[in-house]
C-alpha cells in the first residue's frame, strides 16, 4: 500500500483555507490554523484512508472528505477538552492550548467552526464524489463519532455524572471516533461498515488506555501535553483501575483483537502492517508492540 495515499495534509489545508477567507475575522482565522497545524500523528485520518484502500479504494474524493472531517472533528475536541471548565491544560502537541494562546471566547468559536468545516467538507463531496449515494452514509457514520448518545459528546458528558460507567465513557470520548474512521472508510469504498466497527473499536481502547498509560509515566515535556490530569481530576483510567502492568496486559490485548478482527480484504495483509506501525506509538518506551 502507498503510503502517501494515507496523507491528508493537503485536503486539510485545503479545508482550513475555505475556513479563513478573506471575510474571516483575523484572530479567528489564524486559530483555527492553529488548532489544526502542525497536526499529531493524525491516526484516526490515515486509518480512514487505509480502511478504503484496503477495500479497493474507487473514491480517494470522498475518503479524502471524511478522513478530514474526522480529523478536523477531533481537532475541535481537543480545543473545547483543554478549556478552563473541562481539563484546564495549557499546553498540547508542545505548544499553547488554543484558549492558552487566543483566549477562551475564540478557543470556543475555534472549536465551533471546525466541527460546521468538518461537515462543510462532507457535504462538498456530494459535488466531487464518483458515488455520491455513499456521502449521506459517509455523513451519519462520521456523525456518530462525535456527538449524542456515544460520540465524543457523550464522553465529555460522562465526566459531568456522578456515577462513570467507565467501558460506556471510554468508547464514546476515544474509540467513537475510531469507529467512525474505520466505518467511513470502509462506507466510502463501497464496503459494509459494520464489518469494520470491531477494528475501530479495538484501536479506540487501545488509544484510551495508552493515553491513560502515557498520563501516568511520561514527563510533559516529552509528551508535548500535561500530564497527571487523571489523578488531578480523579478521573476514571486503565492505570487506576488496573494498575500499570494490568494497563499495559489490557494494551496489548486490545491491539491483537484490532488486527485479528480485520475482515478478508484485497488489501489485509497491508492494512495489519499498517495498523502494527501506528500501534508500536501507543506503547511506552521498552514495551514492545504484539505482532500479528
Amino acid at each position: 500500500m502507498n503510503h502517501q495515499l494515507l496523507d491528508c495534509e493537503h485536503a486539510l489545508q485545503g479545508a482550513i483555507s475555505d475556513a479563513i477567507g478573506p471575510q474571516c475575522p483575523p484572530k479567528l482565522a489564524e486559530a483555527l490554523q492553529y488548532a489544526v497545524f502542525p497536526g499529531g500523528a493524525r491516526v484516526r485520518p490515515r486509518l480512514c484512508l487505509a480502511v478504503s484502500l484496503a477495500n479497493g479504494g474507487d473514491d480517494l474524493r470522498l475518503t479524502l472528505a471524511a478522513a478530514c472531517a474526522i480529523e478536523l472533528l477531533h481537532c475541535a475536541s481537543l480545543v473545547h477538552d483543554d478549556l478552563p471548565c473541562f481539563d484546564d491544560a495549557t499546553l498540547r502537541r508542545g505548544k499553547p492550548t488554543v484558549h492558552a494562546a487566543f483566549g477562551e471566547r475564540l478557543a470556543v468559536l475555534s472549536g465551533d467552526a471546525l466541527i460546521v468545516a468538518a461537515f462543510e467538507c462532507l457535504a462538498r463531496a456530494t459535488e466531487t464524489s464518483a458515488n455520491p449515494r455513499r456521502v449521506g452514509a459517509v455523513s451519519r457514520l462520521v456523525a456518530n463519532g462525535v456527538g449524542a448518545p456515544a460520540g465524543i459528546c457523550a464522553g465529555q458528558a460522562w465526566e459531568c455524572e456522578q456515577q462513570v460507567d467507565v467501558s460506556l465513557y471510554h468508547r464514546a470520548k476515544t474509540g467513537a471516533l475510531f469507529v467512525a474512521s474505520t466505518t467511513a472508510g470502509a462506507a466510502a469504498a463501497g464496503m459494509d461498515p459494520s464489518q469494520w466497527q470491531a477494528l475501530g473499536s479495538a484501536i479506540g481502547e487501545a488509544y484510551q488506555v495508552a493515553d491513560d498509560i502515557h498520563d501516568a509515566t511520561a514527563q510533559s515535556e516529552s509528551l508535548g501535553k500535561q500530564t497527571g490530569i487523571d489523578v488531578a481530576l480523579n478521573r476514571p483510567s486503565a492505570v487506576r483501575e488496573l494498575g500499570l502492568s494490568g494497563a499495559v496486559a489490557r494494551l496489548e490485548d486490545c491491539i491483537s483483537k484490532g488486527i485479528d478482527s480485520i475482515p478478508p480484504c484485497e488489501g489485509r495483509s497491508a492494512l495489519i502492517k499498517i495498523v502494527q506501525k501506528q500501534s508500536e506509538r501507543f506503547f511506552p518506551e521498552g514495551i514492545r508492540c504484539p505482532a500479528a
